[in-house]
């Protein structure tokens, strides 16, 4: 018996007499508006294969009467509203090969009884309120094929029991406080294609053996602990892309071809195409946080991000963001006065790898409606920084309008984008959800706030933390969404050294040159990175495809 009622827009809550339809084996109640606590009647339908409620709006725990469905194979239950802890009653499904957990606030221990579903093949966790560490039993669960855990708080964890998990296609373990370094192991792993362990503490070097990782396309290490040198030889494997940013690595990169993106920036590694020459004799003004004089100082920047050159209303001008970005990228304008870093895959996005948004609709609630009709979008990290600012006290506008997501009447109007905002290293918005604030969508909504410069650098990051729906309207379509950046200063600090050594988030140096500013400033970051003592900010997350 097959029941789908997903999709419906139904509200109100799940009648307790769902439990009169015992031979029931597939019941599907995702993407509605239901409310209300997950109902212990749902135990009782001990013959389902397949459970679905996930993107609704309940609350409370999950019942422990789900552990009676035993012949349970798949669950998903991301974004469903659940919390509290996850009942260890649910250690008796041990038939089940696929759980969605996601954007869920659970809270306590990640479960050690995960142990029991011996024929796991599928574990998505992020976007919760666990704690660690990850269990090392974890590692006899050698059919996971995909495991995105995500956001773990309080305790570290280790890479050790992913070394027997040789079955697995993708593995995410964005921000989990991983430790220690990267086991050679992987590198013998004959179907891992996604390996992203961003933002974590790694260190040691990146393993020799990466440059014989024949199945890897996608690697995201960056914002950990690691060093030394890049292995040589590691764009000869079959990397698509290739993100190592905000690490203290160094060594030389030759692309292998316009087939690979990558993103070094904050590391010392260089790039064999830039001048490298030049970069060298100009690196010297970076030691001991001096300044580099022969960069003229600005006091604002503007960017229109995801579209072309643009002017607002008041007469602001913005800058051209059109370039096309990828899986792993850096690019610095061509005045060298601000930048873009970006860097995550849309795993089952059935657009194709898009990174700007774009309607042809007008956008309300503003006077500027083309400055909205394109945006900046990134599955995980997203970075601008703006170069060359004097000192002194500035004035941020970021504008949004959510131009990919409808707030129909339909299922299509049920997806909610969320994602967290930091400004030189201090977070300034958390879950922001753009539709909701503007009122709807295709609204425009603009969120001022006021940030320090003290070494000529800002740095504006947008972070998916694994919350938000992940397929509504359609797959991937989930992370941080900008539309443009307008930051200016309101006040100008003087010369005393009281003033020098204020600091807010990251101090930065900053070199521009047109062959080599890309590789001049990474350089300054390097330089930063290394005596650092942890990541700049521990907060991200990743998308999902069709449920069969």
């Amino acid at each position: 018996m097959d029941l789908n009622l997903g999709q419906n827009v139904i509200n109100g809550t799940i009648p307790a007499e769902i439990r009169q339809l015992p031979k029931m084996q597939y019941l599907s109640l995702g993407i509605n508006n239901l409310t209300g606590s997950v109902p212990p009647e749902l135990g009782s339908l001990t013959n389902l294969i397949s459970l679905s409620f996930g993107s609704n709006n309940f609350n409370g725990p999950l019942p422990p009467q789900l552990g009676n469905l035993v012949s349970l194979q798949q669950l998903y239950i991301d974004g469903s509203g659940v919390n509290g802890p996850i009942p260890r009653e649910l250690s008796n499904l041990k038939s089940l090969e696929i759980l969605w957990a996601s954007d869920n606030r659970f809270t306590g221990k990640l479960p050690e009884f995960f142990v029991n579903f011996m024929n796991f093949q599928v574990l998505r966790l992020e976007g919760t309120l666990l704690e660690g560490p990850i269990p090392s039993n974890y590692g006899a669960l050698n059919k996971l094929q995909d495991l995105r855990i995500g956001d773990l708080h309080t305790e570290d964890s280790s890479l050790d029991f992913v070394e027997n998990l040789t079955s697995l296609s993708i593995l995410s373990l964005r921000n989990c406080r991983i430790i220690g370094q990267l086991p050679e192991k992987l590198s013998s792993f004959g179907n891992l294609e996604i390996l992203d362990l961003s933002f974590n503490k790694l260190t040691g070097q990146i393993p020799r053996s990466f440059e014989d990782f024949a199945s890897l396309r996608f690697l995201y290490l960056g914002s950990n602990n690691l060093s030394g040198k890049l292995p040589p030889n590691i764009m000869r494997s079959n990397l698509t892309a290739l993100d190592v940013s905000f690490n203290s690595l160094s060594g030389d990169l030759t692309p292998k071809g316009s087939g690979l993106s990558m993103n070094v920036f904050g590391t010392a590694i260089s790039d064999r195409t830039s001048d490298g020459s030049k970069a060298s004799s100009t690196l010297s003004c970076l030691q001991g946080n001096t300044r580099c004089l022969d960069i003229a100082s600005s006091s604002s920047f503007s960017i229109n991000s995801g579209g072309t050159e643009t002017e607002s209303a008041d007469g602001t001008k913005y800058d051209n963001d059109s370039e096309t970005l990828s899986a792993a990228s850096f690019y610095m304008n061509p005045s060298n006065r601000w930048a873009v870093s970006s860097s995550g895959i849309f795993i089952s996005n059935p657009h194709g790898q898009n990174y700007i948004a774009e309607t042809g609709s007008q956008i309300t609630s503003t006077l500027d409606s083309e400055l909205y009709k394109t945006a900046r979008m990134s599955p995980n990290s997203l970075r601008y920084y703006g170069f060359g600012l004097s000192d002194g006290k500035y004035k941020v506008e970021l504008h949004f309008a959510e131009i990919q997501m409808d707030d129909s009447h339909s299922w299509k109007g049920l997806g909610r984008r969320l994602f967290d905002v930091y400004i030189q290293g201090e977070k300034v918005l958390e879950d922001l959800n753009i539709q909701k604030e503007a009122g709807g969508s295709k609204r425009a909504l603009v969120k001022t706030f006021e940030a320090n410069v003290t070494n000529r650098v800002m740095e504006i990051h947008f972070l998916w933390a694994g919350k938000g729906t992940c397929c509504i309207p359609f797959q991937s379509t989930y992370g941080p969404l900008v539309s443009a950046i307008h930051v200016t200063q309101v006040e100008k600090y003087g010369g005393s050294s009281k003033n020098k050594k204020k600091r807010v988030g990251i101090i930065f140096g900053i070199v521009a040159g047109s062959a080599a500013g890309v590789l001049i400033v990474s350089s300054v970051f390097y330089l930063c990175w290394a005596n650092r003592k942890g990541p700049i900010h521990m907060k991200v997350a990743t998308d999902s495809p069709t449920k069969g």
